[in-house]
């Protein structure tokens, strides 16, 4: 993806959806989005842009790099986890491989922060994994994070946004919210407008 195409891309990505901040595998499965007109995008489409979201997320340090192969892990790991969220939402059986994904990357390494030592900051929590090992760490992390979405008191309220084309999630932070973002809600409300303009004339 060039400079440009990456610009473009953040020019026309939603903003992060309600419960974003609080469960980031939310934000990591709302990475590619279908908008109107035929328009999409992906975050995670090249090694850049995805260095650039875990960066974003507190997931990664500034001295790992990532390659293509790395990248595309997170984007088949966000397709599993998309999978479990949409079961989910529409009360179905979860897929089997999606459920063995995302346990296989729980597992893949310790996620839990070991206590350290050092003169400088003391005693402090770090994470004890090696550089290579980075992106194994951050999708054990994200793995976790939709788990605990997913078992836990939230899980009633994670929805899909019911503005079409957009194949968001969301959480109904208030009974009456449907749509992911705000550009979706005008969306929805003008087709509905429209819809009764249209019936008012026939």
């Amino acid at each position: 993806m060039s400079d440009t195409l990456a610009t473009d891309t953040a020019q026309i990505a939603l903003p992060p959806a309600p419960g974003a901040d609080q469960y980031r595998s939310l934000d990591f499965a709302d990475t590619a989005a279908t908008l109107p007109a035929g328009q999409s995008y992906d975050l995670l489409a090249t090694p850049g842009s995805a260095m650039r979201w875990l960066a974003a997320h507190d997931l990664t340090t500034p001295d790992v790099q990532l390659y293509e192969v790395c990248a595309q892990r997170m984007r088949a790991l966000r397709a599993h986890v998309r999978a479990l969220f949409a079961a989910r939402v529409d009360s179905t059986t979860p897929p089997e491989d999606s459920l063995r994904a995302v346990n296989e990357a729980l597992t893949a390494v310790p996620i839990a922060p070991l206590l350290a030592w050092d003169g400088a900051q003391g005693l402090r929590r770090t994470q004890a994994h090696p550089t290579d090992r980075a992106v194994n760490h951050a999708l054990a992390t994200l793995a976790a994070d939709a788990a605990d979405l997913l078992t836990g008191p939230d899980a009633g309220i994670l929805a899909a946004c019911g503005s079409a084309p957009c194949d968001r999630f969301l959480m109904r932070t208030h009974g009456r919210r449907h749509w992911c973002s705000t550009r979706c809600g005008d969306r929805a409300r003008a087709a509905r407008a429209y819809a009764r303009r249209s019936g008012a004339s026939d």
